[in-house]
């Protein structure tokens, strides 16, 4: 019983109170006037980024087993890739332009950044900002005001690091404006071409700032453009990211009919090995068809099951690997010596089952005991 709570307190410190943690320290230096009351800024900027990051490439990983583009057959329990991956350049690159800007308008000091620079800066975030917002909206999967209502409140855990995001972008871009502006009106720089003079007259007020660094979006996007043509990713390429999908907001492929999940690899080696090897016990029933069994099956199944049981989320990130590897490894083992390997190959995590079930299972045994039981 401590045990479970231990790990679910675990559990919800790392991705829930963390992250909430940060959206709060971000909110608070987005709306405390003086500069002095406000919590490192700088230092939550890039933790919140990274630890962010991870945390949402997890929950996400966790919420949908992602197992391939729309045109190939997957399981029933999984979805297919929320960004098409022949276009996925196309989706990545934008977003890594926009850190980039997020990062340079939020460490670097603004006297070694020129305003125009800061501007194309700004701009970069406001195209990763857009592009998240799209992906945040691919996830949503239905439109419809009932089911974004339901989903924003199902996962909403997921959507607080877009919050995240959009926070720290507001108040980096704020103050970096803010900051150029006091720059430009200090230094009153003349320059030898009167346009460029009228220029930063112009860029000398918030306003100013403000609309150049939106219309620096067109130069930022036509590199990205030009860029993405010479990757072959072609003019389009960003949308068909979104759109050559199959189970999601802005999917516009049909994909192939799903199939059952076809078994478990460990099945093929207690029933392929040689009987001194691998040790089979009995007959057991899988999905109505009889299976022969062996403790380390077993074991693995009851250890599978215990994690189901304690923590689902969890499972279904195991359940993810071992799907992408068990089963094509099944696939392989075409003779008893090939089975009597991996059954040998497999004795550790076997031995690291058992611990972990002999440590949060109050009747481990009894547990691996009906495993597979055979029913008349």
């Amino acid at each position: 019983m401590i045990s479970n709570i231990l790990a679910g307190a675990f559990f919800i410190l790392l991705m829930f109170v963390i992250p909430a943690g940060f959206t709060f320290i971000n909110f608070w230096n987005f709306f405390v006037k003086n500069p002095k009351k406000r919590f490192f800024p700088k230092i939550f900027l890039v933790l919140s980024m990274g630890i962010g990051g991870v945390e949402y490439a997890l929950l996400k990983d966790l919420t949908w087993e992602c197992a391939g583009d729309y045109m190939e057959v997957i399981y029933n329990t999984q979805y297919h890739n929320t960004i098409d991956s022949t276009h996925l350049l196309s989706f990545i690159l934008p977003l890594v332009v926009g850190i980039v800007g997020l990062l340079m308008i939020g460490l670097v000091s603004p006297k070694s950044m020129s305003p125009v620079v800061s501007c194309l800066a700004i701009a970069s975030v406001l195209i990763g900002n857009i592009v998240f917002t799209i992906y945040g909206i691919q996830l949503l999967g239905d439109l419809r005001w009932e089911s974004i209502f339901s989903n924003a409140m199902e996962k909403g855990y997921l959507y607080l690091y877009h919050v995240d995001v959009f926070v720290l972008s507001a108040y980096h871009i704020r103050e970096q404006i803010k900051k150029q502006v006091e720059l430009i009106q200090e230094r009153n720089t003349q320059f030898q071409f009167a346009w460029v003079n009228k220029l930063y007259q112009y860029m000398s007020t918030v306003v100013g700032m403000r609309a150049i660094a939106v219309l620096g979006i067109i130069p930022v996007l036509a590199i990205l453009e030009i860029v993405l043509i010479v990757c072959g990713q072609g003019p389009d390429g960003m949308i068909k990211a979104f759109t050559m999908t199959a189970d999601w907001t802005f999917s516009t492929q049909i994909p192939p009919p799903p199939i059952e999940y076809p078994g478990h690899y460990l099945c093929t080696v207690a029933a392929g090995g040689h009987k001194k090897v691998v040790k089979p016990t009995r007959y057991g029933m899988r999905l109505g068809q009889p299976i022969i069994v062996n403790r380390q099956l077993s074991v693995a199944n009851a250890f599978e099951e215990l994690i189901h049981d304690r923590t689902p989320r969890f499972h279904k990130w195991v359940r993810h690997v071992y799907d992408t590897y068990g089963y094509p490894l099944s696939r392989v083992i075409k003779t008893p010596f090939q089975a009597d390997v991996i059954y040998i190959l497999m004795k550790p995590l076997e031995w690291m089952f058992l611990l972990v079930l002999y440590l949060f299972d109050a009747n481990p045994e009894s547990r691996i005991a009906k495993q597979y039981q055979w029913k008349e």
